[in-house]
């Protein structure tokens, strides 16, 4: 199978899973955790944030936009975010798709407001989605242009 239609099987997979948890990282990067979370231990033992069936990753550039506007960026001013995130927590997956040459990924929640990765910088898209549900897990990416399809244990490019 190759990774594009991986990726076409998982998106159609996604439909009505809920969007569980949102969460930032360092500067804009951002995390959304769907399906059943499970908790995780940071690496000095205590409590992370808990981890989903499938887990979106954004690097930087990013927004979230509904049908008449964007809400917020990864460059908007940060007290516009939380309230952009609330349009997203507890809501349901009603599509993810690829868009552009280079390819991008956009979530829809079943209220319309749409979730995407939009790099603005050198290089490849920085996002990845993570399926964990059966087997072991899918990491999608991009590299060299490409659609992507690995097991996680590739080095960062």
């Amino acid at each position: 199978m190759t990774p594009s239609e991986a990726f076409e099987s998982l998106s159609l997979s996604l439909i009505g899973l809920p969007i569980s948890y949102i969460w930032r990282g360092y500067g804009s990067a951002l995390f959304v955790e769907c399906g059943e979370l499970h908790p995780l231990l940071n690496r000095v033992g205590s409590p992370g944030h808990p981890e989903g069936d499938v887990s979106l990753a954004v690097e930087w550039s990013w927004r979230i936009e509904d049908e008449n506007a964007i809400r917020c960026g990864s460059w908007s001013e940060e007290d516009l975010w939380e309230p952009a995130f609330d349009t997203l927590r507890n809501t349901r997956i009603a599509r993810c798709e690829l868009f552009g040459a280079l390819p991008e990924i956009v979530i829809t929640n079943d209220r319309g407001t749409r979730f995407l990765s939009f790099s603005t910088t050198d290089g490849q898209p920085k996002w990845h989605l993570v399926d964990r549900r059966s087997g072991p897990s899918r990491w999608f990416s991009v590299r060299d242009g490409k659609l992507h399809l690995g097991d996680g244990s590739e080095p960062v490019v």
